[in-house]
């Protein structure tokens, strides 16, 4: 629905219906008080004009500022993952940690510099391969020659992540465009937004309710981020070398984890697919592997036993349409998440700087 644009005459009989009648007879009968009644009108008529929302969303936001926008990121984006396999998963999950710590508005792509301990170095996210961010970084520097200064930096995340799910034989979403930089990234806002591997299903549950999700959005959100996943050695190493193995882990799946991760103290980039049986394709095989106890992280297994979770599990196991048709309404969900529109935020010249290097 387009903003309700008031008339100068109906603004004018608004602000003077908030005054008494016997208000209005001294303010005429008394010519010191015109300046002040003036004054107010325009304060008031001023406040109208200025108070209007920002632009909304839409599918064609760039179609006449940057046409090719959805060629150029193409071009890019498809030979990348042709080459490196792995970025469709670090991308996408680059584009949840970014959404779920502020909104959609690619803070988590900042650099950190000596003013300011941004989001990419808090823990959780130093994991974050670089494949994602070098496929922001590529598209961006592509369409600085094209359309400078037009695209921003967010849009290019949450397009670049759906084509990439795509490429390795996920769904088609809609993404709405015109999203706006955050003007923010730091550390310190990261924790608790973002679930780890070592939290319970209940604490997990917890997170996502505190977004606006429910179980059922948790559930295919974490399996269809997984099902082309991969996660170093230290996020689930404890369930094979600890003082006791994790009985959920089936055994054929320790053993082939263990002997990954051996000499993973010594080189901590060693990392394994979250779908051991059909890595790099988005499917629902992952939900399948849960229920026979071929979950590589303790999060993903504890989703097939938890009461609150298994009928979703089971599910999406069985019916990979149901799977794929929940999954594309939770990321449209997720894609406009506290997105930044108008002067909250700005379209930034790279990505990994604030246009303003002082900004935190």
């Amino acid at each position: 629905m387009a903003p309700r644009r008031e008339s100068y005459h109906q603004l004018t009989l608004s602000f003077f219906n908030l005054f008494s009648p016997s208000f209005l007879l001294a303010t005429m009968a008394n010519s010191s008080l015109l300046p002040l009644i003036v004054l107010l009108l325009f304060s008031a008529i001023t406040a109208k004009k200025t108070d209007l929302p920002s632009p909304p969303l839409s599918l064609d936001y760039y179609a006449k500022s940057c046409p090719r926008f959805h060629d150029i990121l193409q071009k890019v984006v498809v030979p990348k993952q042709a080459s490196t396999p792995t970025t469709a998963a670090a991308t996408l999950r680059l584009f949840f940690h970014d959404c779920m710590v502020g909104g959609c508005d690619a803070s988590v792509l900042i650099a950190s510099n000596a003013y300011n301990k941004a989001e990419r170095d808090q823990d959780i996210n130093e994991s974050l391969a670089g494949d994602g961010f070098d496929i922001v970084t590529r598209v961006k520097t592509a369409l600085e020659i094209e359309c400078p200064g037009v695209v921003s930096c967010s849009d290019i995340l949450a397009i670049a992540t759906r084509d990439l799910v795509i490429q390795v034989g996920g769904p088609h979403y809609e993404i709405k465009l015109g999203r706006k930089d955050g003007l923010e990234s730091k550390a310190s806002n990261v924790e608790g937004r973002l679930g780890r591997a070592n939290m319970t299903m209940d604490n997990i549950i917890h997170i996502f309710e505190s977004h606006g999700y429910t179980t059922r959005e948790m559930v295919v959100l974490m399996g269809g981020g997984h099902t082309i996943g991969f996660a170093h050695c230290k996020e689930f190493e404890s369930r094979l070398f600890g003082p006791e193995s994790d009985p959920s882990v089936h055994p054929k799946l320790a053993e082939r984890l263990k002997a990954m991760c051996a000499n993973s103290s010594s080189d901590p980039t060693i990392s394994a697919f979250l779908d051991p049986i059909s890595a790099g394709n988005f499917d629902n095989m992952i939900f399948k592997n849960l229920l026979n106890g071929l979950g590589v992280l303790g999060t993903d297994q504890a989703m097939a036993s938890n009461p609150r979770t298994r009928p979703f599990v089971e599910e999406y196991a069985r019916d990979s349409v149901v799977f794929f048709r929940d999954f594309a309404r939770a990321m449209e969900k997720t894609s406009v998440y506290q997105v930044k529109t108008g002067k909250q935020g700005e379209v930034r010249r790279r990505c990994d700087a604030f246009n303003n290097l002082k900004t935190a």
